[in-house]
């Protein structure tokens, strides 16, 4: 079998699903998706000028040469609350009550804290001496109309939704979640909660999947299990395909006797993009078409199907809804050796460790494709590159970090 390398077959996978039309859905809906367009600012926050204080509006001119020993008194004509208009401007030798958030009337240029004041019966002495636009909030002083808020692209977390809200949205445009259909491959699978011979294994590659699937934002429509049989397997797949953007199975994806899964496909017509790709854990990975559906071939094993997921699979269910992914990468230093075969890019699960010489180094866990708890913790992934075999301790390889990625919105 021809492999792929990773940068072609990622970049060849991604032909399998085009992002899909926007939409309009309620602001809390949109928690954790992605904006399909630009947002600019259609009012300015404040839209008038306002007091960022508890105290008295005042014409700065008037508090000239004021302290404690000679504070200026000044006559109180009007109080101003939050989301009350003033009734009246302010005057040279007077003053509003105003409290923080209240629009400043007209004639005042500054706040002083009530801290700084004597209330006296219809008047307040003024102990300090304030400058214009003293503990004021200028029009515009958060955000601007007009000015450009958010990029296509952005993921929409509780603070985007704030600012939003703040322009009066009710409703956002992104793109709709994927639809995800799971199939599980293998005679040796049983279902968790039902009792498990020593030769068999509990299926967790449905839960796996789903999971990560669903931390990309698809949204799972189904999860299946199939034995090792073609009349089984033909129908699963061709029943699944009709009713999920993107069709992802696990198991049956190498070249066994039993590995059915790439066959079956091509019989009912998928068309492969990428199969089989320089890549451990995950060599066996294949991306088809199968009329409307993109599906994903990944291997049985969990370390296997957890890293060819994360590089193929979870950039199309990205791409659907409009954006590709930009991890941060950083270069650190191996903490042990390693050996590897030449040609393959190998992704090995690390965390990482800052160490009094300030060099980072990574600290490989002990993986393989079917272990389990190679991730856990894990900080991101340890670059070994092809064309090389052999790394020896203190070398320096680059680390693809899991947290903080930027998303960028894609062509349609």
């Amino acid at each position: 079998m021809s492999l792929t390398s990773l940068p072609a077959a990622r970049a060849a996978a991604l032909d399998a699903l085009r992002p899909a039309p926007p939409e309009r859905v309620p602001l809390l809906e949109a928690l954790g998706r992605f904006l399909a367009r630009d947002v600019v600012a259609s009012r300015s926050l404040p839209g008038c000028p306002v007091s960022a204080m508890d105290g008295y509006a005042v014409r700065a001119e008037d508090t000239s040469g004021s302290n404690r020993d000679r504070p200026a008194r000044l006559r109180v004509v009007d109080t101003l609350y939050a989301g009350h208009l003033p009734s009246r401007p302010v005057a040279p030798g007077e003053a509003s009550r105003i409290f923080t958030g209240a629009p400043l009337p007209e004639g005042a240029n500054a706040v002083v804290r009530q801290e700084a004041t004597v209330p006296a019966e219809g008047f307040v002495d003024i102990c300090v001496e304030v400058p214009p636009g003293k503990d004021l909030r200028p029009v515009g002083e958060d955000i601007l109309t007009g000015t450009p808020l958010l990029r296509a692209g952005q993921r929409i977390e509780s603070s985007v939704l704030g600012v939003l809200a703040s322009m009066g949205d009710t409703h956002v445009l992104v793109r709709p979640l994927p639809r995800l259909a799971v199939l599980a491959t293998g005679d040796e699978l049983v279902s968790p909660g039902t009792p498990a011979l020593p030769h068999q294994v509990y299926e967790s590659n449905l839960v796996l999947v789903a999971a990560m699937a669903r931390e990309a934002g698809a949204r799972v429509v189904a999860l299946e299990r199939a034995r090792d049989d073609d009349a089984e397997l033909r129908v699963a797949l061709k029943r699944l395909s009709l009713d999920a953007d993107v069709l992802i199975t696990t198991g049956g994806a190498s070249q066994g006797d039993k590995d059915r899964v790439k066959h079956l496909l091509s019989e009912l017509g998928a068309s492969f993009l990428v199969d089989g790709v320089a890549l451990k854990p995950g060599k066996p990975v294949a991306v088809a078409r199968l009329g409307a559906t993109a599906v994903v071939v990944l291997p049985g094993t969990p370390g296997a199907a957890t890293v060819a997921f994360d590089q193929l699979a979870r950039p199309l269910l990205l791409r659907f809804q409009g954006v590709s992914e930009e991890r941060q990468r950083l270069r650190v230093r191996l903490d042990d050796a390693r050996h590897k075969q030449a040609g393959f890019t190998y992704l090995i699960s690390a965390s990482l460790e800052t160490r009094e010489d300030g060099l980072v180094w990574a600290r490989i866990r002990t993986q393989g494709g079917g272990h389990h708890l190679q991730n856990i913790g894990a900080e991101g992934y340890t670059v070994l590159p092809p064309g090389r075999a052999d790394f020896a301790p203190g070398d320096e390889v680059d680390f693809e970090r899991f947290d903080r990625p930027r998303f960028l919105p894609v062509e349609p």
